[in-house]
C-alpha cells in the first residue's frame, strides 16, 4: 500500500537514530507490505497508516525538526483509540479544575522519552482550536492542557496526541501533585528573593568593608545601611519565614531544635543591625543575615530533593492505576467505564500496552511487565488461571481477566501503604540525632552567652559580632541532616530495587549481618516440582505410565501435580479420590490405579523411599516409580555467590529429606545445610547461631517461616504471589529475583558508612569551627558560608546512596 503525501520543506532529510531500521515514525519492524510516502524527496516506510498519517501532519505543520532532534522513536499509533469518555462530567470532576477562561488537566504519557517529544507536543497542542495553554515535561512524562470547553471538547486535543503516538492517560493523585508543585514554586521564589537580596546586601557591605581608613562620609554610610535594611528585610521575613515558623513550633512544644537556632541567629543579626543603623553604631550585620537565609534555603532544597527521590516510588504507585477500564458484557460487547465501576466478578479486557485496572484471574494467556510492583523489567508470561495485579502492563497480546479485588484491596494498594509506612518511620538513629541536636543547641546557647560576656570584658565593640558568628557557624544543620538524608535516600534506592524496608532498624541490622539462612521451597527454589526420573517396573512402558499418572494428577490439586502438568493429556481419569497423607486413586481406562506413597500404591511390594518419590500401582503391585525435584531459581546460584563474596556465611534450612536438600545445596554452593527442619527447628537453629555471637538474617517466603522470620536479627520475606502484609519481616522483596538480597546488603552497608561519615564530619566541623568563632577569627557572613557548605556536603554525601548497586538495573 502507498500513501501520497505532499512534500514539506520542513521535513527532515534523515530520521532519528531509532527509526532508520524500521518504521520512520515509531521505529518498529516493518510489515511485508509497509505504508510508503515521499518526505523531503525521499521515500519513507511506515509500519501502518496511522504512523504515516502522523508523519504527514508533522510535515504539513512544519514540525519536521522533531525527527532530527529526537533521541528515541515515538510509540506506535493506535487508530482505534476512543477518547469520548474523557468528555464526561464525572471524569473531569475528579481530575480537571477550573481556571480563568477554561479548565486545566494534567495527563501522563509513556511515549514522551526526550526533549524533542515535549517540543513536538507543545507545538502540536498549541495549534489545536480551543487550547489556551499547554506544557509537556519530558522528565516526568506529564502533559498539562488548559482548554476552553465552549470552543472544544477535551477529547479533540487528546486525539491529536494519540495520533502522534502519545497516548494520554489520567494522572491519579493529582491533588497531591498540585500541592507539591505549589510548594516547590514557593520554595524557588523564596530562594530567588534570598539570592537577589544576598547579592545586593553583599555589594553594599563590600563598600562598607573596604572603607579601611574610615574616610566615607557618615551620610553615605548611613544611606548604604538603610538601603541594605530595605533589601534584607524581605529576605529575613519572607524568604526566611519557614525557619521563623519552625522556631515558633519548636518553642511552643518546649524543645530546642535547628529552627530555633536559625531563626534566632537571623533575627539577632537583623535586629542588632537595625539598632546600629538607627543609632549610627560602628557595625551592622545585614549581610550575614541574608547570606544565612539564602544558603540554608539552598541546603534545605537539596535535602527535599533527596527525600523526593525516596518518595518517587510512592508517586509512581499512586499514578499506576488507570482511571478507566474496558468491561466485557455478557453478550461479548465492551464498554468503557470508570475504574470505580468495576466490581469483583466482572470481566475486564486490557489492550496491548494497557495497564491492568484491578487484581484478577487471567482468562487468556498473556505476558505482563511487572516492574512497578517487583522491580523487574522483563515481561512475565502468565497462563490462564494465573493471578495478575493492578498496575502491571500488558505486553504482546490483549488480555482478559476476571476481577477479584478492586480499590484498596489490590496488591498495588497494599504495596503503596507499605511504602508510605516505610517512609513515615522514625528510626532510633534518627531520633538519637534529634536528641543530640537538642542538647547541642542548649549547650551552644550557654557557650554563646559565656563568649559574649567574655568579649564584653575584652573588646565590647566586637562582642555581638563574635557571638553572632559563633551561633551561625555552629548551627547543627549538618548534624540533624546526617541521618535522615542518608536513610531517606537509601529507602528510595531500595524501593527502586523492589525491596521495602519495614522495620525501624532494618538497614542497620542488615548491614551488621554475619550469617544468612535461606529457606528452600519457594525461596531458593521456584516452588514448582519437576519430574527428574521415570522408572517403569512392569509390562507398561514409559509413555503409558506417564499417561496414567498425568490423568490422575490432572484435577487433584496437590502441589506435586505441577510435575505432571506439562505432559500430554491423552487419557482421562474418573472417580478420582485424594487420600490424605497417602496419595490419590482413580479409574483410568477401566482400571483402578493409585499414585502416592509406596505402601499405598503397591502394598507391601515396595518400601517408602526418600522424599520426592511417587509410586504408581493398583494397590498390590507397583508398575512405575517417579522421582520429583525442585529447580533452583535462575539467579539463586549467582545470589549465593555474591552473598559469600560480601563475607556472609550462607545456610540452607529446609523441611525436606537430607539427600535432596544436600544435592540442592551442593548445586548452589551452600556448605551449611539443615534438613528435616520444622519451623520450630529453624528458629532453634537461628537462636543457636545468635548465642555464638552471630548476627542472623533469614530469607523465607513468609508463610511457614513466620517464627524464624520473627526470631532472626533481620528478616527478608519473599512476597511473590501472596499478600504483602508480612508482619514478621523487616524487609519485603516485592519481586522474584534473589539478586535483590545481596543488593540490599550492599545498600545497607553503604548507608552505614555514609551515616558514619556524615556524623564524623558534623562533629569534626563543630570541633574546629566553634573555637575559631569564639576566638573572633571568623566574620558572621563567612560563618554562614561555612555552615551552609557543611550542610551541603552532608546532603551531597547522602545522595551518593541513590546510585544503584552493581548488577541492578538503573
Amino acid at each position: 500500500m502507498s500513501i501520497a503525501l505532499p512534500r514539506s520543506s520542513a521535513a527532515p532529510a534523515a530520521s532519528g537514530p531509532a527509526a532508520a531500521a524500521g518504521c520512520h515514525h515509531c521505529g518498529q519492524a516493518l510489515p511485508a507490505d509497509p505504508a510508503e510516502c515521499m518526505l523531503d524527496g525521499r521515500r519513507r516506510q511506515f509500519c501502518c497508516e496511522g504512523c504515516a498519517a502522523a508523519a504527514q501532519w508533522i510535515g504539513e505543520a512544519r514540525l519536521g525538526d522533531y525527527y532530527r532532534l529526537r533521541t528515541a522513536p515515538a510509540d506506535r499509533i493506535d487508530p482505534d483509540a476512543d477518547f469520548s469518555l474523557w468528555d464526561r462530567d464525572e471524569v473531569q470532576a475528579a481530575h480537571a479544575r477550573d481556571v480563568p477562561g477554561g479548565r486545566e488537566i494534567t495527563l501522563l504519557t509513556d511515549g514522551m522519552r526526550c526533549a524533542a517529544c515535549a517540543w513536538l507536543i507543545d507545538r502540536a497542542l498549541a495549534r489545536e482550536a480551543g487550547v489556551l495553554d499547554a506544557g509537556a515535561n519530558a522528565v516526568t512524562g506529564r502533559i498539562r492542557i488548559t482548554w476552553d470547553p465552549a470552543r472544544t471538547a477535551l477529547s479533540a486535543p487528546l486525539r491529536r496526541l494519540a495520533a502522534l503516538g502519545y497516548r494520554p492517560y489520567l494522572a491519579t493523585g493529582e491533588a497531591r501533585e498540585r500541592e507539591r508543585r505549589r510548594q516547590r514554586n514557593r520554595d524557588l521564589l523564596r530562594i530567588g528573593v534570598a539570592g537577589l537580596g544576598a547579592m545586593q546586601a553583599m555589594m553594599l557591605a563590600e563598600a562598607l568593608y573596604l572603607d579601611f581608613s574610615a574616610s566615607m562620609p557618615l551620610a553615605t554610610r548611613d544611606f548604604f545601611r538603610w538601603v541594605t535594611f530595605l533589601v534584607s528585610t524581605p529576605v529575613v521575613f519572607y524568604a526566611g519565614w519557614p525557619f521563623i515558623a519552625g522556631a515558633w513550633r519548636e518553642i511552643s512544644q518546649r524543645r530546642l531544635g535547628m529552627d530555633v537556632l536559625i531563626a534566632g541567629s537571623t533575627l539577632l543579626a537583623w535586629g542588632a543591625s537595625v539598632v546600629e543603623t538607627v543609632r549610627g553604631g560602628a557595625h551592622v550585620w545585614y549581610d550575614a543575615a541574608v547570606m544565612f537565609v539564602f544558603l540554608l534555603l539552598v541546603a534545605r532544597l537539596l535535602e527535599q530533593r533527596a527525600r523526593a527521590r525516596a518518595s518517587a516510588q510512592v508517586d509512581a504507585l499512586a499514578r499506576a492505576r488507570p482511571a478507566f477500564a474496558v468491561r466485557e458484557l455478557a453478550d461479548g460487547t465492551r464498554e468503557t467505564v470508570a475504574l470505580a465501576s468495576l466490581a469483583p466478578g466482572d470481566v475486564a479486557r486490557v489492550a496491548v500496552g494497557g495497564v491492568v485496572p484491578a487484581d484478577g484471574v487471567l482468562l487468556d494467556g498473556a505476558s505482563f511487565e511487572e516492574a512497578l510492583l517487583t522491580g523487574e523489567w522483563t515481561p512475565v508470561v502468565r497462563q490462564p488461571g494465573d493471578q495478575v495485579y493492578a498496575g502491571t502492563l500488558c505486553r504482546e497480546r490483549p488480555a482478559r481477566l476476571r476481577i477479584v479485588e478492586t480499590g484498596s484491596g489490590t496488591r498495588l494498594s497494599q504495596l503503596t501503604r507499605l511504602v508510605e509506612a516505610a517512609q513515615a518511620q522514625r528510626p532510633p538513629l534518627a531520633l538519637a540525632g534529634e536528641r543530640i541536636a537538642h542538647h547541642f543547641v542548649l549547650a551552644l546557647l550557654i557557650t554563646a552567652l559565656l563568649v559574649y560576656l567574655g568579649w564584653r570584658l575584652y573588646d565590647p565593640a566586637r562582642a555581638l559580632e563574635v557571638t553572632l558568628a559563633l551561633l551561625v557557624i555552629s548551627c547543627p544543620c549538618a548534624l540533624t541532616l546526617a541521618v535522615p538524608a542518608a536513610l531517606a535516600t537509601a529507602n528510595g534506592a531500595l524501593a527502586r530495587l523492589g525491596v521495602l524496608a519495614l522495620g525501624e532498624r532494618a538497614l542497620e541490622r542488615l548491614a551488621a549481618a554475619t550469617d544468612l539462612i535461606f529457606d528452600k521451597t519457594g525461596t531458593l527454589s521456584d516452588g514448582r516440582p519437576v519430574l527428574t526420573s521415570v522408572e517403569a517396573l512392569a509390562e507398561l512402558d514409559r509413555e503409558e505410565v506417564l499417561g496414567i499418572a498425568a490423568a490422575l494428577e490432572r484435577d487433584s490439586g496437590h502441589p506435586l501435580a505441577q510435575a505432571f502438568a506439562a505432559l500430554p493429556q491423552h487419557r482421562h481419569a474418573n472417580a478420582v479420590l485424594a487420600v490424605a497423607g497417602h496419595g490419590i486413586e482413580g479409574w483410568v481406562d477401566g482400571i483402578r490405579w493409585r499414585l502416592g506413597r509406596a505402601g499405598f500404591a503397591a502394598g507391601s511390594a515396595a518400601d517408602d523411599g526418600p522424599d520426592g518419590e511417587l509410586w504408581l500401582g493398583d494397590g498390590s503391585r507397583a508398575v512405575a516409580r517417579f522421582r520429583t525435584g525442585e529447580a533452583p531459581r535462575d539467579d539463586a546460584a549467582a545470589a549465593v555467590a555474591q552473598l559469600r563474596g560480601l563475607g556472609l556465611v550462607v545456610h540452607l534450612s529446609s523441611g525436606d529429606a537430607a539427600d535432596p536438600v544436600a544435592a540442592f545445596a551442593g548445586a548452589l554452593g551452600i556448605g551449611r545445610v539443615q534438613s528435616r527442619q520444622s519451623p520450630e527447628d529453624k528458629l532453634a537453629y537461628a537462636r543457636d547461631l545468635q548465642r555464638r555471637g552471630r548476627v542472623v538474617a533469614m530469607v523465607g517466603d513468609g508463610l511457614n517461616d513466620a517464627p524464624v522470620l520473627a526470631g532472626a536479627d533481620i528478616s527478608l520475606a519473599i512476597a511473590e504471589g501472596a499478600p504483602l502484609a508480612q508482619q514478621s519481616a523487616d524487609l519485603v522483596l516485592t519481586g522474584r529475583s534473589l539478586a535483590r538480597v545481596p543488593q540490599a546488603v550492599v545498600v545497607a552497608r553503604r548507608t552505614g558508612r555514609v551515616i558514619r561519615q556524615n556524623l564524623a564530619w558534623a562533629a569534626g566541623y563543630n570541633v574546629v569551627a566553634v573555637p575559631l568563632a569564639a576566638a573572633g577569627l571568623v566574620t558572621p557572613w563567612v560563618a554562614a558560608l561555612g555552615m551552609a557548605l557543611s550542610s551541603l556536603l552532608v546532603v551531597g554525601n547522602a545522595l551518593r546512596l541513590a546510585r544503584a548497586p552493581a548488577g541492578a538495573r538503573a
